[in-house]
Protein backbone atom coordinates (compact mmCIF):
# COMPACT_ATOMS: atom_id res chain seq x y z
CA UNK A 1 0.00 0.00 0.00
CA UNK A 2 1.38 3.16 -0.87
CA UNK A 3 2.18 6.21 1.87
CA UNK A 4 -0.44 8.68 0.58
CA UNK A 5 -3.39 5.86 0.30
CA UNK A 6 -2.32 5.39 3.79
CA UNK A 7 -2.45 9.35 4.77
CA UNK A 8 -5.53 9.83 2.82
CA UNK A 9 -7.43 6.80 4.66
CA UNK A 10 -6.27 7.93 8.14
CA UNK A 11 -7.35 11.97 6.81
CA UNK A 12 -11.28 10.29 5.78
CA UNK A 13 -11.22 8.16 9.01
CA UNK A 14 -10.53 11.62 11.05
CA UNK A 15 -12.90 13.40 8.93
CA UNK A 16 -15.66 11.04 9.46
CA UNK A 17 -15.05 11.14 13.18
CA UNK A 18 -14.92 14.98 13.35
CA UNK A 19 -18.45 15.06 11.71
CA UNK A 20 -19.61 12.34 14.09
CA UNK A 21 -18.42 14.53 16.90
CA UNK A 22 -20.48 17.61 15.62
CA UNK A 23 -22.83 16.11 15.14
CA UNK A 24 -23.37 14.23 18.68
CA UNK A 25 -22.49 18.03 20.45
CA UNK A 26 -25.19 19.35 18.57
CA UNK A 27 -27.69 16.96 20.13
CA UNK A 28 -26.79 17.27 23.64
CA UNK A 29 -25.46 21.18 23.30
CA UNK A 30 -28.88 22.37 21.40
CA UNK A 31 -31.52 19.64 21.73
CA UNK A 32 -31.29 17.85 24.96
CA UNK A 33 -30.71 18.94 28.58
CA UNK A 34 -27.19 17.73 30.33
CA UNK A 35 -28.82 14.97 31.87
CA UNK A 36 -29.58 13.13 28.50
CA UNK A 37 -27.17 10.77 27.45
CA UNK A 38 -26.86 8.55 24.33
CA UNK A 39 -26.47 4.62 24.26
CA UNK A 40 -25.76 2.33 21.65
CA UNK A 41 -23.65 -0.93 22.72
CA UNK A 42 -24.17 -3.14 26.27
CA UNK A 43 -20.84 -4.02 27.52
CA UNK A 44 -22.16 -7.27 27.50
CA UNK A 45 -24.36 -9.67 25.29
CA UNK A 46 -25.65 -12.91 26.07
CA UNK A 47 -28.71 -15.88 25.13
CA UNK A 48 -31.01 -17.25 27.52
CA UNK A 49 -33.13 -20.45 26.68
CA UNK A 50 -36.67 -20.38 28.43
CA UNK A 51 -37.88 -23.30 29.89
CA UNK A 52 -41.53 -23.58 29.39
CA UNK A 53 -44.11 -23.84 32.52
CA UNK A 54 -46.79 -26.27 32.16
CA UNK A 55 -49.77 -24.94 32.89
CA UNK A 56 -52.64 -27.07 34.22
CA UNK A 57 -55.28 -24.61 32.70
CA UNK A 58 -56.61 -22.51 30.04
CA UNK A 59 -57.36 -19.27 30.98
CA UNK A 60 -55.39 -16.84 28.84
CA UNK A 61 -55.97 -14.39 25.75
CA UNK A 62 -53.45 -11.80 26.05
CA UNK A 63 -51.37 -12.39 29.32
CA UNK A 64 -49.95 -8.59 29.79
CA UNK A 65 -48.24 -8.64 33.29
CA UNK A 66 -46.50 -10.97 35.54
CA UNK A 67 -45.65 -10.33 39.18
CA UNK A 68 -44.42 -11.91 42.35
CA UNK A 69 -44.41 -11.69 46.15
CA UNK A 70 -43.68 -14.53 48.40
CA UNK A 71 -45.19 -17.68 47.23
CA UNK A 72 -47.75 -16.33 45.06
CA UNK A 73 -47.94 -15.33 41.45
CA UNK A 74 -50.59 -13.11 39.96
CA UNK A 75 -50.59 -12.96 35.76
CA UNK A 76 -52.74 -10.00 34.02
CA UNK A 77 -54.76 -11.09 31.11
CA UNK A 78 -55.15 -7.64 29.23
CA UNK A 79 -58.16 -8.94 27.47
CA UNK A 80 -59.62 -11.09 29.55
CA UNK A 81 -63.01 -12.22 28.67
CA UNK A 82 -64.40 -13.01 32.60
CA UNK A 83 -61.25 -12.40 34.52
CA UNK A 84 -58.01 -9.57 34.07
CA UNK A 85 -56.39 -11.22 36.90
CA UNK A 86 -55.44 -14.91 37.78
CA UNK A 87 -53.51 -15.88 40.94
CA UNK A 88 -51.52 -18.82 41.41
CA UNK A 89 -49.21 -21.01 43.93
CA UNK A 90 -45.54 -20.06 43.43
CA UNK A 91 -43.31 -21.34 42.09
CA UNK A 92 -45.69 -24.54 41.51
CA UNK A 93 -47.82 -21.97 39.23
CA UNK A 94 -51.29 -24.42 40.69
CA UNK A 95 -54.22 -22.20 39.50
CA UNK A 96 -55.82 -20.78 42.72
CA UNK A 97 -58.52 -18.50 41.41
CA UNK A 98 -59.33 -15.35 39.54
CA UNK A 99 -60.47 -11.96 40.32
CA UNK A 100 -61.25 -8.35 38.51
CA UNK A 101 -64.55 -9.36 36.76
CA UNK A 102 -65.10 -8.16 33.06
CA UNK A 103 -68.26 -6.07 33.26
CA UNK A 104 -69.73 -2.39 33.88
CA UNK A 105 -71.50 -2.81 37.59
CA UNK A 106 -70.00 -0.90 40.39
CA UNK A 107 -68.35 -4.05 41.35
CA UNK A 108 -66.89 -5.15 38.11
CA UNK A 109 -63.96 -4.01 35.99
CA UNK A 110 -63.57 -2.07 32.26
CA UNK A 111 -59.66 -2.57 32.09
CA UNK A 112 -57.14 -3.38 34.22
CA UNK A 113 -53.87 -1.51 33.04
CA UNK A 114 -51.60 -2.94 35.42
CA UNK A 115 -51.43 -4.27 39.18
CA UNK A 116 -48.86 -3.70 42.06
CA UNK A 117 -48.41 -5.79 45.69
CA UNK A 118 -48.32 -3.68 48.57
CA UNK A 119 -47.95 -4.61 52.16
CA UNK A 120 -49.06 -8.11 51.00
CA UNK A 121 -52.52 -6.53 49.42
CA UNK A 122 -52.96 -6.23 45.65
CA UNK A 123 -54.07 -2.92 44.38
CA UNK A 124 -55.15 -2.97 40.22
CA UNK A 125 -56.20 0.31 38.03
CA UNK A 126 -59.13 0.62 35.82
CA UNK A 127 -58.51 3.13 32.99
CA UNK A 128 -61.59 3.00 31.49
CA UNK A 129 -63.58 3.77 34.95
CA UNK A 130 -60.25 5.85 35.73
CA UNK A 131 -60.76 3.86 39.10
CA UNK A 132 -57.78 2.01 41.52
CA UNK A 133 -58.81 -0.90 43.68
CA UNK A 134 -57.37 -2.47 46.91
CA UNK A 135 -57.53 -6.59 47.22
CA UNK A 136 -56.57 -8.40 50.25
CA UNK A 137 -56.23 -12.05 50.40
CA UNK A 138 -59.11 -14.19 51.86
CA UNK A 139 -58.42 -16.09 55.10
CA UNK A 140 -57.12 -19.33 53.51
CA UNK A 141 -54.85 -17.03 51.01
CA UNK A 142 -56.39 -18.68 47.93
CA UNK A 143 -57.82 -15.89 46.68
CA UNK A 144 -58.03 -11.71 46.05
CA UNK A 145 -60.89 -10.13 47.60
CA UNK A 146 -62.25 -6.76 47.11
CA UNK A 147 -61.94 -4.07 49.43
CA UNK A 148 -62.03 -0.57 48.53
CA UNK A 149 -61.86 1.27 45.05
CA UNK A 150 -61.43 4.75 44.47
CA UNK A 151 -62.24 7.34 41.67
CA UNK A 152 -59.15 9.26 40.58
CA UNK A 153 -59.41 12.77 40.17
CA UNK A 154 -61.04 14.24 37.19
CA UNK A 155 -58.27 16.08 36.42
CA UNK A 156 -56.31 13.21 35.32
CA UNK A 157 -56.61 12.10 32.67
CA UNK A 158 -57.02 8.38 31.25
CA UNK A 159 -53.74 6.81 33.53
CA UNK A 160 -52.56 4.17 32.01
CA UNK A 161 -49.83 2.71 34.36
CA UNK A 162 -48.82 3.67 38.29
CA UNK A 163 -46.33 2.64 40.52
CA UNK A 164 -47.10 2.69 44.31
CA UNK A 165 -44.95 4.99 45.95
CA UNK A 166 -45.20 4.76 49.51
CA UNK A 167 -48.34 4.25 52.29
CA UNK A 168 -50.61 6.92 50.58
CA UNK A 169 -49.29 7.84 47.35
CA UNK A 170 -49.11 6.60 43.97
CA UNK A 171 -47.65 7.90 40.89
CA UNK A 172 -49.02 8.00 37.64
CA UNK A 173 -47.98 9.19 34.11
CA UNK A 174 -49.30 12.56 33.49
CA UNK A 175 -51.23 12.69 29.45
CA UNK A 176 -52.17 16.21 29.25
CA UNK A 177 -48.53 17.00 29.01
CA UNK A 178 -48.02 19.42 31.24
CA UNK A 179 -45.68 17.34 33.22
CA UNK A 180 -44.61 14.10 33.60
CA UNK A 181 -46.01 12.63 36.67
CA UNK A 182 -49.21 12.71 38.64
CA UNK A 183 -48.96 12.53 42.36
CA UNK A 184 -52.19 10.77 44.19
CA UNK A 185 -53.39 10.19 47.61
CA UNK A 186 -54.99 6.69 48.30
CA UNK A 187 -58.58 8.80 47.89
CA UNK A 188 -57.61 9.52 44.41
CA UNK A 189 -57.01 13.07 44.98
CA UNK A 190 -54.11 14.77 43.16
CA UNK A 191 -51.88 16.05 45.46
CA UNK A 192 -49.17 17.58 42.75
CA UNK A 193 -47.76 17.36 39.44
CA UNK A 194 -44.02 16.97 38.90
CA UNK A 195 -41.19 16.78 36.08
CA UNK A 196 -41.75 17.39 31.99
CA UNK A 197 -41.41 15.26 28.69
CA UNK A 198 -37.56 15.34 28.01
CA UNK A 199 -38.88 15.46 24.67
CA UNK A 200 -36.27 17.86 21.45
CA UNK A 201 -39.35 17.93 19.92
CA UNK A 202 -39.30 22.09 20.25
CA UNK A 203 -43.22 22.36 17.73
CA UNK A 204 -44.68 18.92 19.83
CA UNK A 205 -43.74 20.85 23.32
CA UNK A 206 -45.23 24.38 22.53
CA UNK A 207 -48.50 23.04 20.28
CA UNK A 208 -49.29 19.43 20.79
CA UNK A 209 -48.27 18.39 24.40
CA UNK A 210 -51.69 15.79 24.68
CA UNK A 211 -50.10 13.92 21.32
CA UNK A 212 -46.63 14.26 22.40
CA UNK A 213 -47.95 12.25 25.60
CA UNK A 214 -49.48 9.70 24.15
CA UNK A 215 -46.53 9.00 22.02
CA UNK A 216 -44.49 9.33 25.26
CA UNK A 217 -46.33 6.48 26.95
CA UNK A 218 -44.14 5.09 29.45
CA UNK A 219 -44.55 1.75 31.88
CA UNK A 220 -42.95 2.06 35.36
CA UNK A 221 -41.73 0.84 38.30
CA UNK A 222 -40.78 2.19 41.72
CA UNK A 223 -38.38 0.32 44.34
CA UNK A 224 -38.79 2.24 47.89
CA UNK A 225 -35.28 0.72 49.13
CA UNK A 226 -33.00 2.40 46.84
CA UNK A 227 -35.77 5.58 46.31
CA UNK A 228 -35.34 4.46 42.36
CA UNK A 229 -37.76 5.39 39.58
CA UNK A 230 -37.59 3.92 36.43
CA UNK A 231 -40.18 5.02 33.35
CA UNK A 232 -39.09 3.27 30.00
CA UNK A 233 -41.45 4.06 26.85
CA UNK A 234 -43.71 2.52 24.59
CA UNK A 235 -42.61 3.91 21.08
CA UNK A 236 -38.81 4.83 21.04
CA UNK A 237 -35.90 3.57 22.90
CA UNK A 238 -36.16 6.19 26.11
CA UNK A 239 -35.23 5.11 29.83
CA UNK A 240 -35.75 7.56 32.32
CA UNK A 241 -34.24 6.90 35.96
CA UNK A 242 -35.61 9.18 38.97
CA UNK A 243 -33.73 8.88 42.11
CA UNK A 244 -36.37 10.13 44.17
CA UNK A 245 -33.92 10.23 47.31
CA UNK A 246 -31.38 12.91 46.29
CA UNK A 247 -33.57 14.06 43.43
CA UNK A 248 -31.65 13.65 40.30
CA UNK A 249 -32.81 12.25 37.06
CA UNK A 250 -31.02 10.83 34.07
CA UNK A 251 -32.67 10.15 30.48
CA UNK A 252 -30.51 7.57 28.47
CA UNK A 253 -31.87 7.35 24.79
CA UNK A 254 -30.64 4.59 22.41
CA UNK A 255 -30.02 4.10 19.02
CA UNK A 256 -33.84 4.13 17.77
CA UNK A 257 -34.29 7.41 19.40
CA UNK A 258 -37.43 9.24 21.14
CA UNK A 259 -40.90 8.14 20.18
CA UNK A 260 -41.93 9.32 17.10
CA UNK A 261 -45.51 10.18 16.01
CA UNK A 262 -47.52 11.92 13.19
CA UNK A 263 -50.84 14.54 14.00
CA UNK A 264 -54.17 12.92 12.68
CA UNK A 265 -57.42 14.63 14.05
CA UNK A 266 -55.87 15.81 17.25
CA UNK A 267 -54.22 12.09 18.11
CA UNK A 268 -50.71 11.17 17.69
CA UNK A 269 -50.75 7.86 15.54
CA UNK A 270 -47.22 6.24 16.25
CA UNK A 271 -44.54 5.14 13.56
CA UNK A 272 -40.64 4.31 14.02
CA UNK A 273 -40.24 1.13 16.58
CA UNK A 274 -42.54 -0.39 18.98
CA UNK A 275 -39.79 -0.05 22.43
CA UNK A 276 -40.22 -1.51 25.70
CA UNK A 277 -43.07 -3.53 27.16
CA UNK A 278 -42.19 -4.16 31.00
CA UNK A 279 -39.59 -2.76 33.45
CA UNK A 280 -38.71 -3.88 37.20
CA UNK A 281 -36.40 -2.08 39.69
CA UNK A 282 -34.76 -4.41 41.59
CA UNK A 283 -32.48 -3.59 44.87
CA UNK A 284 -29.39 -3.36 42.63
CA UNK A 285 -30.59 -2.85 38.96
CA UNK A 286 -33.23 -2.10 36.05
CA UNK A 287 -34.73 -4.89 33.96
CA UNK A 288 -36.75 -4.11 30.71
CA UNK A 289 -38.06 -5.88 28.46
CA UNK A 290 -37.57 -4.56 24.94
CA UNK A 291 -39.01 -5.23 21.48
CA UNK A 292 -37.12 -3.03 18.77
CA UNK A 293 -39.54 -3.97 15.89
CA UNK A 294 -40.90 -0.98 13.43
CA UNK A 295 -44.47 -0.44 12.43
CA UNK A 296 -43.58 -0.42 8.44
CA UNK A 297 -42.34 -4.56 9.63
CA UNK A 298 -45.60 -4.69 11.66
CA UNK A 299 -47.55 -3.96 8.41
CA UNK A 300 -45.92 -5.32 6.16
CA UNK A 301 -45.68 -8.81 8.26
CA UNK A 302 -49.59 -8.30 8.34
CA UNK A 303 -50.09 -10.58 12.05
CA UNK A 304 -47.47 -12.77 11.03
CA UNK A 305 -44.53 -11.39 13.13
CA UNK A 306 -44.59 -12.35 17.00
CA UNK A 307 -45.59 -10.32 19.19
CA UNK A 308 -43.55 -9.06 22.06
CA UNK A 309 -39.73 -8.25 22.47
CA UNK A 310 -36.84 -10.81 22.45
CA UNK A 311 -34.48 -8.85 24.38
CA UNK A 312 -33.90 -7.97 28.03
CA UNK A 313 -32.07 -5.00 28.83
CA UNK A 314 -30.40 -4.47 32.43
CA UNK A 315 -29.14 -1.06 33.03
CA UNK A 316 -28.11 0.24 36.50
CA UNK A 317 -29.87 2.16 39.21
CA UNK A 318 -28.33 5.25 37.06
CA UNK A 319 -29.35 4.39 34.31
CA UNK A 320 -25.73 3.11 32.72
CA UNK A 321 -26.10 0.49 29.94
CA UNK A 322 -24.98 -3.75 31.41
CA UNK A 323 -26.03 -6.27 29.85
CA UNK A 324 -27.96 -7.20 26.80
CA UNK A 325 -30.10 -10.86 26.99
CA UNK A 326 -30.92 -12.34 23.99
CA UNK A 327 -33.93 -14.54 24.32
CA UNK A 328 -35.17 -17.76 22.16
CA UNK A 329 -38.71 -16.82 23.24
CA UNK A 330 -41.04 -13.30 22.38
CA UNK A 331 -42.14 -11.83 25.67
CA UNK A 332 -44.21 -9.17 27.06
CA UNK A 333 -43.66 -8.90 31.08
CA UNK A 334 -40.79 -10.28 33.45
CA UNK A 335 -40.56 -10.25 37.33
CA UNK A 336 -36.96 -11.02 38.12
CA UNK A 337 -35.38 -12.56 41.34
CA UNK A 338 -31.90 -11.86 41.43
CA UNK A 339 -31.40 -14.12 44.62
CA UNK A 340 -31.84 -16.94 42.66
CA UNK A 341 -30.90 -15.55 39.17
CA UNK A 342 -34.50 -16.15 37.53
CA UNK A 343 -36.85 -14.50 35.25
CA UNK A 344 -39.95 -15.38 34.81
CA UNK A 345 -41.91 -14.11 32.16
CA UNK A 346 -45.03 -13.99 29.43
CA UNK A 347 -45.48 -15.32 25.78
CA UNK A 348 -48.72 -14.30 24.29
CA UNK A 349 -47.79 -16.28 21.38
CA UNK A 350 -48.29 -19.38 23.10
CA UNK A 351 -51.58 -21.72 24.62
CA UNK A 352 -48.64 -22.25 27.55
CA UNK A 353 -47.54 -18.52 28.28
CA UNK A 354 -45.32 -18.64 31.28
CA UNK A 355 -41.53 -19.33 30.41
CA UNK A 356 -38.43 -19.21 32.94
CA UNK A 357 -34.56 -18.16 31.95
CA UNK A 358 -31.73 -18.61 34.17
CA UNK A 359 -28.91 -16.10 34.18
CA UNK A 360 -25.67 -15.61 36.37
Amino acid sequence: MFLEDITLKNDTRCLFLFFLFLISCGKKDKEYADNVYAYSEFPQEKELKGEVIELDTALFRYPFRIRIEGDKAIVMDLHGSDCYGHLFQYPSFQYLSSFGSRGDSPTEMLSMENFRFHNHKVWTLDANKSELTRLDYSSSGDSLLREEAVTLDEDILRPLDFAIYNDTTVIVPDYSGENRFCWINHNGKLINKSGSIPSANEEALQNTRPALAQAWRSFLDYNPHNGTLAAVTQLGEVIEVYNLKDSTHVVRIGDHGEPEFKISDGYGIPVGIMGFSDVQVTDSAIYTVFHGTTFKDIVRQSGRLPDGGKYIYVFSLEGEPKCKYVLDHYIYSIWVDEVTKTVIATDVNSDQPIVKFSFG
